[in-house]
C-alpha cells in the first residue's frame, strides 16, 4: 500500500479505497511519528479554549461594581468574546488553508495569552479589548481542531473529540474554580483575569514542536467506491470539493444550528449561573463552588457522548438525551434554585459537556474528509458563535427589565426544544 491510501472494509455501497487527492504530495512524516507530542498539544491547547472565558463569569460583579455596569452592560464582558468566537470562525478555516493548521494554533494560543494580559489593564476599553482577542484566538482553536483530528485520526476521530472536548471541560472548570482563589492570592481580579496567559503560553511552547514536524494540508480525500470509474486526473475531485459550498448543505445547516443552540445554553449559564444563585441569597464564595461543580461535571458528557456517538449509526437517542437533561437543569434553576442547587448543576454538566461534545462529533462524523470537516466547522461555529453572542445579552436585558429570572429561563427552555428538533435531524447517518 502506498502512502496516502487506505482501505475500508467492502460493504454494499460504502467506500472500497480512499485515495488521497494531492497523489504528488512531497515525502511527510507520520503525523503519529510522535503521538506523545501530539497528543500533549493537542490536550494544553483544548484547556486554553475555555478557561479564559470562565474565569470571568465569578467576578463579574466586581467587575461591575469598579465600572459601573449595568446587567446589560456587564452581560457583555462575557458576549463580546463569544460574538468574536463566531467572527473569528469565518476566517479561521481560510488562515488554516493559507498557512498551515500547525502554525495557525500556536499563533491563536499566543495571542490568547496577549488577550488575557489586555483584558486585565486598567480601562474598560481594554476589558472588552481583551475580550476580542481572547474570543478571536479560541475561534481559532475551535474550529482548526476537527479538521486535524480528521486529518491525524482518521480511524479514531471520536475518540480523539472525546479526549479534546474533555480537556476542553476540564480548563473550564479549572478557570472558574480557580479564579477566585487566584483573585485573593493575586491581590485583585486583575491579576486573576492576567495568570490565564501563564496557561496559553505554556499550551505554544508544548505545540512549538508540532511546527517543526512536517505534515499534509487539510486536503481533500476522493472516494473509489468498488467498479467505479477511476477520476480523470488527481486534481479533478479536489477542485469539484474546492468549488462544492457547505453553506448550501441543508444538513451541514443542521449541524451549525445544533452547534448555535446548544452554545447558546452553555453561555448563558457561563454568563449567569452563579449570579442567580446569589440573586436568591446564596454566598458568592458558594455560588463560585457549584458553578465549578458544573464545569467539573461536564468533563463526564464530554468524554462519554463522543464515544457512544462514534459507535452509533445515528445519534438521536443522544440528541434527546442532553437537551432532555438541559431543560430538566434549567427547569429547576426557575423553580428551587438554591435548594436543588447541586442537582440542578450536576444535570446541566452532564447535558452541556454532552452536547457540546456530541455537537463537535457531528462536523468529524458528517463531514467525508479533512477538508469538509474544517469547512464545515468554520461555518457551524461562525453562525453558532454569533448566534450564541446575545444569549447572555438577552438573557440580562430580560432579567433586567422583568425583576427575575423566569423570563429568561423560559426563553432558553425554548432553545432547548429548537435543539432538539435540529438534532434529530442532524444526527442521520449521511454525510455533507
Amino acid at each position: 500500500m502506498t502512502e496516502g491510501s487506505t482501505t475500508a472494509p467492502a460493504t454494499a455501497g460504502a467506500p472500497a479505497t480512499i485515495r488521497s487527492s494531492a497523489g504528488t504530495d512531497a515525502p511527510r512524516r507520520s503525523p503519529l511519528a510522535h503521538p506523545a507530542l501530539l497528543l500533549v498539544g493537542i490536550v494544553l491547547a483544548s484547556l486554553n479554549m475555555r478557561a479564559a472565558l470562565s474565569s470571568v463569569s465569578p467576578l463579574v460583579g466586581e467587575l461591575a461594581q469598579e465600572y459601573g455596569l449595568s446587567s446589560a452592560t456587564s452581560s457583555l464582558v462575557t458576549s463580546v468574546p463569544v460574538l468574536f468566537l463566531g467572527l473569528g470562525a469565518f476566517v479561521a478555516p481560510w488562515l488554516g488553508r493559507r498557512f498551515g493548521p500547525e502554525r495557525v494554533l500556536f499563533g491563536a494560543l499566543l495571542l490568547l495569552a496577549a488577550g488575557a494580559l489586555v483584558r486585565a489593564l486598567s480601562s474598560v476599553t481594554a476589558l472588552y479589548g481583551g475580550g476580542v482577542l481572547v474570543g478571536t484566538a479560541i475561534a481559532v482553536l475551535n474550529v482548526l481542531m476537527p479538521g486535524l483530528v480528521k486529518r491525524d485520526f482518521p480511524d479514531r476521530a471520536a475518540a480523539m473529540t472525546s479526549v479534546y472536548t474533555g480537556s476542553m471541560i476540564a480548563g473550564a472548570t479549572l478557570g472558574a474554580a480557580a479564579s477566585v482563589p487566584l483573585e485573593h492570592a493575586l491581590g485583585g481580579w486583575r491579576g486573576s483575569l492576567a495568570s490565564w496567559s501563564v496557561l496559553a503560553c505554556f499550551a505554544a511552547l508544548a505545540w512549538l514542536p508540532q511546527l517543526l514536524i512536517r505534515r499534509a494540508p487539510l486536503q481533500v480525500r476522493t472516494v473509489a467506491r468498488a467498479g467505479s470509474r477511476p477520476p480523470a486526473g488527481p486534481g479533478t475531485a479536489a477542485r469539484a470539493l474546492e468549488h462544492r459550498s457547505v453553506w448550501r448543505s441543508p444538513l451541514a445547516w443542521q449541524v451549525t444550528l445544533f452547534m448555535g443552540f446548544q452554545s447558546l445554553w452553555t453561555y448563558v449559564l457561563i454568563a449567569w449561573m452563579p449570579t442567580i444563585f446569589t440573586d436568591h441569597g446564596m454566598s458568592r464564595s458558594t455560588a463560585g463552588v457549584i458553578f465549578a461543580f458544573n464545569n467539573l461535571i461536564q468533563v463526564a458528557g464530554a468524554f462519554a457522548v463522543p464515544l457512544l456517538a462514534g459507535r452509533m449509526r445515528s445519534q438521536r437517542p443522544l440528541v434527546v438525551l442532553v437537551t432532555s437533561m438541559v431543560a430538566a437543569g434549567y427547569v429547576g434553576l426557575m423553580v428551587a434554585p438554591v435548594q436543588g442547587a447541586w442537582l440542578w448543576s450536576a444535570a446541566l454538566g452532564v447535558g452541556q459537556g454532552g452536547a457540546v461534545g456530541l455537537a463537535l462529533t457531528l462536523i468529524v462524523l458528517r463531514s467525508g474528509d479533512a477538508m469538509t470537516a474544517a469547512r464545515l466547522s468554520g461555518m457551524s461555529q461562525t453562525v453558532g458563535y454569533l448566534l450564541a453572542a446575545f444569549g447572555p445579552l438577552a438573557a440580562g436585558t430580560l432579567r433586567q427589565a422583568t425583576g427575575s429570572w423566569t423570563a429568561p429561563i423560559i426563553a432558553v427552555l425554548g432553545i432547548c426544544v429548537a435543539a432538539l428538533g435540529v438534532g434529530l435531524l442532524a444526527a442521520r447517518d449521511r454525510t455533507v
